[in-house]
């Protein structure tokens, strides 16, 4: 069995959060959980993640804007972790806009936990 595989999930709803810790803890992934960019950008600049789903809509900074601060980030590692956008307004987005923000993939809510896993498997294969 390889090493556990760390995600960062940045997602303001706690009811979100957790339903996605316990879809991805049952396949033994590492969960951190922050509330909004301004904290992913933190948590990452102390810790190493494999993968990190972001909500769109977030207080404080957005997923878009926090995307691009990550792309912007002077460690190579970390400015190419996958990002997969989490959101409920994807019909505002395509998933051109969604590349051009620097992000990998998205996922709608209500979120599919069936897709949300096979979605987070392919990034981290």
């Amino acid at each position: 069995m390889t090493e556990n595989k760390k995600v960062l999930v940045a997602e303001d709803s706690s009811v979100i959060i957790n339903l996605t810790k316990n879809v991805l803890m049952f396949e033994n992934y590492h969960i951190t959980a922050v509330k909004n960019g301004k904290q992913l950008l933190d948590k990452l600049a102390t810790e190493d993640f494999d993968l990190i789903l972001m909500d769109i809509n977030m207080p404080i900074m957005d997923g878009i804007e926090c995307t691009k601060a990550v792309r912007a980030l002077v460690d190579p590692k970390k400015a190419k972790i996958p990002i997969i956008a989490i959101t409920g307004n994807y019909k505002n987005y395509t998933l051109d806009d969604f590349k051009k923000a620097g992000l990998d993939d998205y996922i709608q809510k209500p979120l599919d936990y069936d897709h949300l896993l096979a979605t987070v498997k392919k990034h981290l294969a």
